[in-house]
């Protein structure tokens, strides 16, 4: 089954609820970094939860989400888009950590329990919305949960989940996010607390074959779901060998013209997918001389 996100409104428009199969997007990006486990699992959850944030935007609309925490991990980078697209990656893909006390994988050891959560939203406007909070958990699903609550003043509640592999693939990963809007009652959402409490890791429910539909009937199984929309999600670059050499003319003609004496060429590497671009002496020749027509 292809990965795809769907968004739906329950009780009577209060609740907005959204749920995601993401497996085959975070294998790509697993296959592309060659990630071990526990790296695996926080960049997936990173990916998924950005789906999750990007579903919420509009037409052309963008957002970069940096969780710069504190563990092994290093910084994940994570872009994603209105049409269901993300790319990222982990500054250091070779963590694999023993599981944690509850036999799970520790994604909050290899992310850290202090640093910053920041979401920068390019909505077309003249200057970037930009929302940080520190990290409380390291789990993601929590911290996505926060950032929600804090910056954006929806109160929300996310869950994030990946299942590796014992040879650090992808089993499965997907997520949901819940949204309260304004006149939920303090009732109702005690009731989608406690059954949150009590429901089985969203990788698991996959694994069993769930939908992300099914998933949500889980959650909000006394309820009428009105389903909004179906949206295809995916990994996707957008770099090319021309952003790449719009970056290189930035060095100017003295660290061009080093790199064609020492080097005979130059290679770049896109830190969000892996792909390489070279550019032989006479490609960087023709950057030099770009510079110099455009003084």
């Amino acid at each position: 089954m292809a990965d795809y996100l769907v968004k739906a409104l329950a009780y009577d428009g209060v609740v907005r609820a959204y749920a995601v199969n993401a497996t085959d997007t975070v294998a790509e990006a697993q296959r592309r970094h060659e990630t071990w486990h526990t790296a695996s699992a926080a960049l997936g959850r990173a990916l998924v939860g950005t789906l999750l944030l990007g579903s919420t935007l509009k037409g052309k609309d963008k957002l970069t989400v940096k969780i710069l925490g504190d563990g092994p991990a290093g910084a994940i980078i994570v872009d994603g888009n209105a049409k269901g697209e993300v790319k990222g990656y982990i500054q250091n893909p070779k963590v694999a950590l023993p599981l944690n006390a509850q036999g799970k994988i520790d994604v909050r050891g290899a992310v850290g329990t202090q640093g910053s959560f920041v979401v920068i939203k390019d909505l077309g406007l003249k200057e970037p919305f930009t929302g940080q909070t520190p990290i409380v958990s390291g789990e993601l699903g929590e911290d996505f949960t926060y950032y929600l609550a804090s910056s954006e003043q929806i109160p929300s509640a996310v869950g994030l989940s990946v299942l590796v592999n014992p040879d650090n693939t992808i089993q499965t990963a997907g997520g949901f996010m819940l949204q309260i809007m304004p006149g939920a009652s303090e009732e109702l959402i005690s009731r989608l607390e406690q059954k949150l409490a009590s429901l089985p890791r969203v990788s698991s429910l996959l694994d069993s074959g769930m939908t992300p539909e099914q998933i949500l009937e889980t959650i909000l199984d006394d309820t009428t779901i009105f389903y909004l929309e179906t949206q295809p999600v995916c990994f996707k670059c957008d770099c090319n060998k021309d952003k790449f050499a719009t970056a290189l003319i930035t060095l100017g003609t003295k660290e061009l013209q080093e790199m064609i004496d020492e080097d005979h060429g130059a290679e770049t590497v896109c830190s969000f997918c892996g792909n390489k671009y070279h550019f032989s002496e006479q490609d960087l020749q023709g950057l030099i001389t770009e510079i110099e027509e455009n003084k």
